[in-house]
């Protein structure tokens, strides 16, 4: 019973590190890519890259505002009940503003996007895959990873910092909702709070994690997509793991950036 259990673990660690492997090598494709166009002068593919932060943009949008506006709301709820126990309701709209603008709202953000937008590029790529698309763009003589996979790392660098600002107003205001209508303070008091509280590294962090969330969303899409070998009922499995994938290094990443830009 335990060397079954000894293989598994040992099978699922070796796959752990050929999944890092095989990103890290994407990753250093579509930077070569990147890189040798700017060094040519030659833009990348700047209608492709918009059509996919349209795209992403548009897929996300209302999830996104609806969840973080719950989520502002139930912070403000949790909040406020205990510190009104010491007197210090005031702090509420501190609390509110720090932890979205630090935290939850590139969080949210990029587990929403990941359902959303990587699940839908890592079953795009993978139907190109499947029917042989991508061979026939190579044999046109079109790179796959400049015509694929740039693209849509650009689209995802500039929608999800986007929407995490849309997300901390959001955010905010639910916060502000509560505040007004449950407990009665002042619209203006508690806008005032936030903007006190609230300091450049505060948001500039929160935008930092949004930008590293998009290259992971969209370097797991694309390598999952690429994966894709056999049959259309593949392409299913490799979208549920796209989002599998997508969200536990979205959390990591966010364990190690929080540990590097706050934990002092």
């Amino acid at each position: 019973m335990v060397m079954p259990m000894v293989r598994s673990a040992g099978a699922t660690v070796i796959g752990a590190f050929a999944e890092v492997g095989s990103l890290a090598r994407l990753a250093g494709a579509a930077g070569r890519r990147i890189g040798g166009s700017l060094l040519r002068r030659e833009p990348v593919r700047l209608g492709l890259a918009l059509h996919q932060t349209r795209e992403a943009g548009n897929r996300s949008l209302p999830l996104v505002g609806l969840i973080l506006l719950l989520v502002g709301m139930i912070l403000a709820l949790q909040s406020a009940y205990q510190l009104r126990r010491f007197g210090a309701l005031e702090l509420v709209a501190d609390l509110v503003a720090i932890s979205v603008t630090r935290e939850l709202a590139p969080l949210l953000t990029a587990i929403v996007v990941a359902g959303r937008v990587g699940s839908a590029i890592a079953a795009e790529l993978g139907t190109m895959r499947v029917n042989e698309e991508v061979d026939a763009l190579v044999v046109m003589g079109i790179d796959p990873v400049s015509y694929l996979v740039v693209p849509r790392l650009v689209g995802l660098t500039i929608a999800l910092p986007c929407l995490t600002v849309l997300s901390d107003v959001l955010g905010i205001v639910g916060g502000l909702l509560v505040a007004v209508f449950v407990f009665d303070m002042s619209a203006l008091v508690y806008l005032r709070a936030s903007l006190d509280a609230l300091v450049l590294e505060d948001v500039g962090g929160g935008l930092l994690k949004a930008l590293m969330f998009a290259l992971v969303l969209g370097l797991v899409g694309c390598e999952r997509g690429f994966s894709v070998r056999g049959g259309p009922e593949e392409v299913g499995r490799a979208t549920t793991s796209a989002v599998v994938v997508s969200i536990v290094l979205v959390i990591v990443v966010d364990l190690a950036m929080t540990a590097i830009l706050y934990a002092r």
